[in-house]
């Protein structure tokens, strides 16, 4: 029998606030500090698995999120950040692209300075 976190993938492109994509680098996070090997992709799966399925559940977590600030979560989100570990986001590091380069800009940052003086 094959456990479900390991069974075929699907990719899914998520467009959401900059405080959302903040907050699950805070939970990662939490989840590190617990001691836990864990990664945006398995803690979104985990939630998604374990979220209740009725339709008066989903409506009220609906009507809550819509209900909230802009800046609701800023405030959770800087405490959390200087409680536990910084977490990697996803895609290359800056640092790493200019390192390949030798200490130089990518050709398209270094255009994008020149058109801009």
């Amino acid at each position: 029998m094959e456990l479900l976190w390991r069974a075929e993938r699907r990719n899914t492109l998520i467009t959401w606030p900059d405080a959302v994509n903040e907050r699950l680098d805070q939970l990662v996070a939490a989840g590190i500090a617990a001691g836990e090997n864990i990664n945006r992709s398995h803690l979104l799966a985990a939630l998604v698995v374990h979220a209740d399925l009725s339709p008066e559940f989903i409506a009220g977590i609906m009507r809550e999120y819509r209900a909230l600030n802009s800046n609701a979560l800023d405030e959770t989100n800087r405490s959390a950040a200087e409680q536990w570990p910084a977490v990697r986001r996803p895609g290359p590091r800056r640092d790493s692209l200019r390192s390949k380069l030798g200490g130089e800009q990518p050709d398209s940052e270094s255009s994008a300075i020149n058109d801009a003086g």
